[in-house]
């Protein structure tokens, strides 16, 4: 598999902040995130932030961040849910960003993995729901799903698990479009041109992609009835009612109806047990609060209260007893 490294800014920083130290000292640890338009890459990129400190940098109740002494977490940009998946049970990826759905079918070697569980995924902790869009062209409308019978749509990339979702949902009504695998911004750069009529992609709101594509060429967000989101539930009890709020995209006034599934972040079993308890200490202390309230809107979504919610598999041992110790697991 193809990964393409990318350090964010503030991961850069850490690095020069380690001066002299040598590469001996420190601890790398790649995190699969998601394309850089979409919801997982920058919160990936804060988490990354968060959860490091090279050796030099410093000291957490000198100002310095409050990750674990010596690490050094790296955001890698992916196709996201289904490739975390993949590439972390590989050995390829440390740790990364995906959706329940991919989590949990990842693990038991359902769906996408058919016959090929992911047996060393382990969890984290439960972060904040992505919410599925369905982006039309500025102007476009249709009545009901069906209404996308014969358009050319974006399914999501590859190795995605949204695309995974997608399938399954114009399976079940028995629509038949013209795919395209695209990434976000890919989708949204094509539905600007002309190219797509509309694509779908799941994620935290909002999508950067989205608020440049906006304030530009426009777009239209479909709003799911009532029976499409009870249908999809049953079809994929990973995703339950939504709403995206008017205002979130400046140029959707009203709320939009929808569907969302929660993302997961995951690692390897393999992943020694002292150092994934101290980065679930790091992920959750209040230096972390304060970078994920402010860094990205999704991520006031993050909270410990719901870091148990929806998980489906076995924790890593090192982040249960981190919920042991303080009280969220007996």
């Amino acid at each position: 598999m193809k990964l393409r490294h990318k350090l964010i800014a503030a991961t850069a920083g850490l690095l020069l902040a380690a001066g002299a130290a040598t590469a001996q000292d420190m601890k790398f640890w790649r995190i699969g995130t998601g394309g850089a338009g979409g919801t997982y890459f920058p919160i990936g990129g804060l988490i990354a932030n968060a959860i490091s400190n090279p050796p030099g940098a410093r000291a957490c109740d000198e100002g310095g961040t409050c990750g674990v002494p010596g690490l050094v977490a790296i955001a890698v940009s992916t196709n996201a849910s289904v490739a975390n998946v993949n590439a972390i049970h590989a050995g390829q990826l440390d740790a990364g960003l995906a959706g329940a759905q991919s989590v949990v079918q990842g693990y038991k070697g359902e769906g996408k993995f058919d016959g090929v569980p992911k047996d060393k995924i382990r969890v984290i902790a439960n972060l904040y729901p992505e919410d599925m869009h369905l982006v039309l062209a500025k102007g476009t409308s249709i009545d009901d799903l069906k209404g996308l019978e014969g358009m050319r749509v974006g399914v999501a990339a590859a190795g995605s698990g949204t695309q995974v979702s997608v399938r399954m949902i114009l399976k079940h009504y028995g629509i038949t479009v013209e795919e395209h695998e695209l990434s976000l911004g890919q989708s949204a750069q094509r539905l600007a041109d002309g190219q797509l009529d509309a694509f779908f992609y799941a994620g935290g709101t909002p999508f950067a992609a989205l608020i440049q594509l906006g304030s530009t060429k426009g777009f239209e967000l479909y709003s799911f009835s009532d029976d499409e989101r009870d249908a999809i539930n049953g079809i994929i009890p990973y995703y339950v009612h939504s709403n995206i709020a008017g205002g979130v995209y400046e140029n959707i006034t009203a709320d939009t109806a929808t569907v969302a599934v929660n993302a997961q972040l995951i690692t390897s079993v393999d992943q020694d047990e002292d150092l994934v308890y101290e980065i679930t200490k790091a992920l959750w202390s209040d230096k972390t609060r304060g970078l994920l309230d402010k860094g990205h809107a999704k991520g006031k979504a993050i909270q410990l209260e719901s870091a148990l919610t929806g998980v489906l598999i076995p924790l890593h041992p090192g982040a249960e007893r981190f919920y042991k110790e303080i009280g969220m697991i007996k």
